[in-house]
């Protein structure tokens, strides 16, 4: 694979997460609240949670941090795990009318999500050496919109409050937000996972 199909789909990737990992799954988030639709509802609860790690390796690839390339390999396994993992949700799911637009709706983002997992899992294992060497071939390639979402963040927080993002505050953000992270999974993995296994029960 040339570098610059490797950036296609590499932008690729991140166009999907933009519309299914984020829009898609909050659209559903309100849709399930307003219609009552109590399983999609904790699924999408559940996969919130899990999913802001994505949100945590942005922080760390747009300061160009050597964690931020082994997140963004592990958070979309993490997230499309969330969501097949459940026994009872995925029995509750499988039970609604099929064309029921909220059921329908459900089972395509879940479907398109799991694809979009793959796509980033086998990029990840064509760029591996990017989680020994930042500076290595494709690895820039994976930076480039962070780094952009960074600069667009900074120019927003000095034109509201004034004040400077700089990369030295989003590595801040990212650690303390990654270890906060960490404390609510082991947690669960302690804890909760022993006692309810694989069904959702209050995680």
């Amino acid at each position: 694979m040339t570098e610059p199909q490797f950036q296609i789909l590499v932008w690729l990737s991140y166009r999907v997460a933009a519309t299914f990992a984020f829009g898609l799954p909050l659209f559903l988030f309100i849709w399930s609240k307003i219609s009552n639709s109590s399983s999609i509802d904790r699924l999408l609860s559940i996969y919130w949670k899990v999913s802001s790690l994505y949100a945590i390796n942005i922080l760390f690839l747009s300061s160009e941090s050597q964690l931020g390339q082994l997140i963004s390999l592990i958070s979309p396994i993490l997230m499309v795990s969330s969501i097949w993992f459940w026994v009872d949700l995925n029995e509750e799911i499988e039970e609604m009318y099929i064309y029921n637009p909220i059921s329908l709706t459900t089972r395509i983002w879940r479907w398109t999500l799991s694809f979009w997992g793959i796509l980033n899992t086998g990029l990840h294992i064509f760029s591996w050496r990017c989680l020994n060497s930042i500076d290595g071939n494709y690895c820039v390639t994976w930076r480039e919109i962070p780094y952009n979402s960074f600069l667009t963040t900074k120019i927003i927080i000095k034109f509201i409050l004034d004040g400077n993002w700089t990369t030295a505050l989003a590595t801040f953000f990212a650690y303390l937000a990654l270890i906060l992270y960490l404390i609510g999974l082991l947690q669960w993995l302690i804890i909760q996972f022993p006692k309810n296994g694989r069904f959702a029960g209050k995680f």
